[in-house]
């Protein structure tokens, strides 16, 4: 089994910056493909950017050259870097780790929340 806490959440002025971290505990594994999700309110979870077991970084076009994704294997940890936010960035943004194809654990989620 594997827990996966979130932190790092809060409230930011827009044009603000956060930094999301997921803490990986239980069966750890450098071979899990590592991934962000948010949901805003009224919305369906939407893909945010996803770090791959060997690097490899994909983003979601509304994210994309304003938020980072890494992954410290050593520490079991994820990060992402949230820069000049946006309003229509507030959202419970969680993360999840993939066995194969499949986002198999998720964490309960952390708050964003973006003032105009």
């Amino acid at each position: 089994q594997v827990q996966l806490v979130e932190s790092g959440g809060g409230l930011v002025q827009a044009g603000g910056s956060l930094r999301l971290s997921c803490a990986v505990s239980g069966r750890t594994s450098s071979n899990y493909g590592m991934g962000w999700f948010r949901q805003a309110p009224g919305k369906e979870r939407e893909f945010v950017a996803r770090i791959s077991w060997n690097g490899g970084l994909y983003y979601a076009d509304s994210v994309r050259d304003r938020f980072t994704i890494s992954r410290d294997n050593a520490r079991n940890t994820m990060y992402l870097q949230m820069n000049s936010l946006k309003p229509e960035d507030t959202a419970i943004y969680y993360c999840a780790a993939s066995v194969g194809a499949t986002y198999k654990y998720w964490g309960q989620g952390t708050q964003v929340t973006v003032s105009s």
